[in-house]
């Protein structure tokens, strides 16, 4: 079985990072890792070929700063790994970014399964997933909160909704994004980022994906950041005859019940 999971480079992942004048991440020179969001997909695709057979490869687009959090993701145990990394691609838009994914994962040959977080701890727009799984044309599941290969043809999932989870299934190929509770991440061995070392980073450049400049220009932009308003403070219902009317019509309003 071939897993293809995602991962990406991130300023600051317990921090607050900066921003540019140009309302952009400042990437270059900032302190950062692996997206730890990432590594609880990588951990579970690890367990499954350990498991099945097969080898995982990292995907990753980024600055050149990238490379720190795919080696990391080879010393956890991925056995090779590619990083597209172009200038042109700075400040890319979510779309922009599937194209060169989607490329990225055609170009590694038949792929039965793609991992990726539900969504980055940068960017936070959780939409880059399914715009892949669309571009790759296939089924998707997400907000798993465990998943599993049966047979090696099929995905079985869980996954969280507003009301509690339900349990899904779709054959192979597909893509799945992942909660903090799929797995629990390992850490990286010695051995491991020795070895991490000398395992195959593949550096395609947009060319070599065949994208053209109209597939890598962006087409949403950030004009303007603000500060966020603070929140409202709660509302303090006293102890009395009508308190648990009071509390039922809000929650009722909230559509909690």
């Amino acid at each position: 079985m071939n897993v293809a999971v995602l991962v990406k480079w991130v300023p600051e992942p317990q921090g607050t990072p900066t921003l540019g004048t140009d309302h952009l991440l400042v990437r270059e020179g900032a302190d950062g890792a692996l997206d730890p969001g990432d590594e609880y997909g990588l951990e579970r695709a690890l367990q499954l070929v350990e498991r099945d057979g097969g080898e995982v490869t990292i995907v990753s687009m980024g600055p050149e700063i990238a490379v720190a959090a795919v080696q990391r993701g080879l010393a956890m145990g991925a056995a090779r790994a590619v990083l597209i990394t172009d200038p042109a691609l700075r400040g890319s838009d979510t779309l922009v970014t599937a194209r060169v994914l989607a490329a990225a994962i055609r170009r590694l040959g038949p792929i039965d399964l793609v991992v990726a977080a539900v969504e980055s701890t940068d960017g936070y727009t959780g939409t880059l997933p399914i715009t892949l799984a669309e571009l790759l044309e296939l089924p998707s599941v997400t907000f798993a909160t465990s998943f599993d290969v049966i047979d090696g043809a099929e995905l079985q999932a869980e996954r969280q909704t507003a009301s509690g989870s339900e349990a899904l299934a779709c054959p192979l190929p597909a893509l799945v994004t992942s909660t903090t509770g799929v797995a629990a991440p390992r850490y990286p061995s010695l051995k491991g980022v020795m070895a991490a070392k000398s395992k195959p980073v593949d550096r395609p450049s947009l060319t070599e994906l065949g994208l053209v400049a109209d597939e890598i220009r962006s087409t949403q932009s950030v004009t303007g950041v603000g500060t966020a308003p603070e929140k409202a403070g709660g509302r303090v219902i006293e102890a009395g005859p009508d308190a648990a009317a009071e509390i039922a019509d809000l929650l009722e309003e909230a559509r909690v019940i």
